[in-house]
């Protein structure tokens, strides 16, 4: 008697498969939250410090100064071209100093002496132009107030135009993973629990008849 409902615990293969599933949901879940905080959460949290705040540009003009950047023109292709550096210097409400306005943190950290970085491209001449509409554009809005992000502690001499991240991309660093790992915890005790009733079925079935 005691066999028989060993045997009966076994799980069938579909049953089997499904655990599988459900184990190897858990494991992306867990797996995919520790890679998406490690490359993700951290940065945005550092992002989303940078406080709103009222600019308005006091000045636009170039350095003088020509900084190199690579383009591609190929697989195997690559070179270097120059640039010359623009600065558009505002004042923030936070601080109510001068600082450097730079388009996101990306091109902050690639170069911090310049506001905007061209797209790169082998001709000097086209990242000049690119340049100089930039200072065209900017300087019609000399005196105007528009939304920057200020970090008092990290960057109290610069100001972003745009945040790389927001609170989204924190909820998604979460959910995601959370959801592969409900949905797998789900899979696996709903197969277990339709397992186990089943076999308590099966040996009130046999009590019955025995």
């Amino acid at each position: 008697m005691m066999a028989r409902l060993r045997v009966s615990y076994e799980y069938s293969e579909a049953e089997d498969k499904t655990i599988r599933l459900g184990l190897f949901l858990i494991v992306c879940g867990i797996v995919s939250l520790f890679i998406l905080c490690f490359c993700w959460l951290n940065p945005t949290l550092q992002n989303i410090q940078c406080k709103p705040a009222n600019c308005t540009v006091l000045s636009v003009q170039q350095s003088g100064e020509m900084f190199e950047c690579t383009f591609t023109c190929g697989a195997d292709c690559k070179g270097t071209s120059l640039y010359p550096c623009l600065q558009i210097y505002v004042n923030n409400s936070e601080s109510y100093s001068q600082a450097l306005l730079h388009f996101n943190e990306q091109q902050l950290l690639i170069n911090p002496k310049c506001s905007y970085l061209p797209p790169c491209t082998r001709d000097n001449q086209k990242n000049t132009d690119s340049v100089l509409k930039q200072q065209h554009d900017w300087t019609k809005n000399i005196s105007q107030s528009f939304t920057c992000f200020f970090d008092q502690q990290r960057r109290p001499d610069d100001v972003l135009l745009v945040r790389s991240h927001d609170e989204s991309v924190l909820l998604h660093c979460v959910l995601w993973p959370m959801v592969s790992l409900l949905v797998g915890v789900l899979i696996v005790v709903l197969t277990v629990c339709a397992r186990s009733l089943a076999v308590r079925a099966e040996a009130l079935q046999k009590r019955k008849f025995s």
